[in-house]
Formats: structure tokens, C-alpha cells, sequence
């Protein structure tokens, strides 16, 4: 079912939306997508994850961040600081007793929660991935740009990148931003089997991946 939670931002409160499978059980785990497009693109692999969880006693909650899907604050005002504070406040908001951390969502997870980190990247790669699919996109029409220059230029106006309006806070955070995992239980996509929904053009279903994750936190989470 879809839910919503308060979220203070650059523009004030707002109600963010979730996810949330939530019986009032006592495991609640938080997931934190990933960011930009890989969480359009593993979104149905972590709600396949969410139901099976779901059916073995254990409530989930995939909390949207602020200035994506829905959401009514501006992308151009996010900093990965601004949305490492949001899934804060979620995993308060949702009582989460443990998170998994998705890619770039190992960036700004609440890492005082117990878990798990599938395939943390780092903020660097993720920035340098992004900025090469627009100097590509950019060639494909006949403009030549340079990575370096659009790097400096993002540090300090911001930069549109693959459609989204990054401000110069989230590009000088992705800058220098590694995930925050120590003490986590790492999953990496050799143990889900099949290649990284993160690297397809288009979203899709991977039900034999979903079910490797969730045998993998149940085996872990406890009692």
C-alpha cells in the first residue's frame, strides 16, 4: 500500500510518499533505493523482494526521496546531506529495526540501522557515469563537451544530467561521497545471480534475483 511520511526540506515540510507493507510486526525493514534512474530500473525487483519479505513476517517500507516520483519538493534543491536526513526521519517515521541499502542509496542510508548494502557505488562513479551519458548523448548531435569542464561548471551552477536537474550541492557531495558500510552485511550481485538491473536501458522484473535477496536477509535478520 502506498503511505506517506513527514519530510522537512529546502522548500519546507512536505509529505513524501512509500511503499510500505507494514502488519506492525516486529522486524521492519527500511530499503533505500537507489539513486537517479537505477531506482526506476530495480524498483520492481525491490518490490518482488518487499512481498516475499512480506509473507515471511517481516514489514518493508521503500520510502521515495525527496524531489523524486511524486514528490512535491524541487529536484534542484536535494543534497545527498538533504536526503541522508530524510531516510532518517523515514526510518524513525516507520519504526525500521534494519535497512538495505541499494547502490547509491549506501550514500545516504541510516547507517545506525543494522543490514544489509546490494552493490553500494560509490558517489564519484555514479557522477562520472552520468556526466559521460550526456558528453555521448551530446556528441550524437554534433556538440562536443568535455567532462572536465561540465565537472567544474556542476561544482558551481549545477548541471542537468540524463534529465535531471542536479544542483551544485548534490554535485559536489556525489564528488566525494562513499558509502557508509561498515559493520554491514554486503550483498553483491554474484550472490542474486544474473546481471545488474541497474545496467538494463529499461526497468524489469528479475524474480529469481528478488528471491535470492530475500533468502539472503532472512537468513541474516534473526529473531
Amino acid at each position: 500500500m502506498i503511505t506517506h511520511w513527514p519530510c522537512p526540506g529546502p522548500g519546507g515540510q512536505s509529505e513524501e510518499y512509500a511503499l510500505a507493507l507494514d502488519r506492525d510486526r516486529k522486524r521492519r525493514l527500511l530499503i533505500v533505493p537507489p539513486l537517479f534512474d537505477e531506482a526506476n530500473r530495480m524498483r520492481r525487483m525491490l518490490v518482488d523482494t518487499m512481498r516475499l519479505l512480506d509473507d515471511a513476517g517481516i514489514d518493508t517500507f521503500l520510502p521515495d526521496l525527496p524531489g523524486c516520483n511524486e514528490s512535491l519538493q524541487r529536484f534542484e534543491a536535494q543534497s545527498l546531506h538533504g536526503w541522508r536526513s530524510a531516510m532518517q526521519l523515514a526510518a524513525g517515521h516507520f519504526r525500521a529495526t534494519h535497512v538495505l541499502a541499494v547502490r547509491g542509496g549506501a550514500l545516504v542510508f541510516p547507517n545506525m540501522l543494522p543490514g544489509w548494502a546490494l552493490e553500494p557505488a560509490k558517489g564519484a562513479t555514479i557522477l562520472r557515469q552520468m556526466i559521460r551519458a550526456r558528453t555521448i548523448a551530446a556528441r550524437e548531435v554534433g556538440v562536443q563537451e568535455d567532462s572536465a569542464a561540465l565537472l567544474e561548471r556542476g561544482r558551481t551552477e549545477g548541471l542537468e544530467l540524463a534529465g535531471w536537474p542536479c544542483g551544485a550541492s548534490l554535485i559536489a557531495g556525489l564528488e566525494t561521497a562513499l558509502p557508509q558500510v561498515e559493520g554491514h552485511h554486503l550483498v553483491t550481485q554474484g550472490q542474486l545471480g544474473g546481471g545488474g538491473l541497474w545496467l538494463r536501458a529499461e526497468p524489469a522484473a528479475a524474480p529469481e534475483q528478488s528471491a535470492a535477496l530475500a533468502r539472503t536477509i532472512l537468513s541474516e535478520i534473526g529473531e
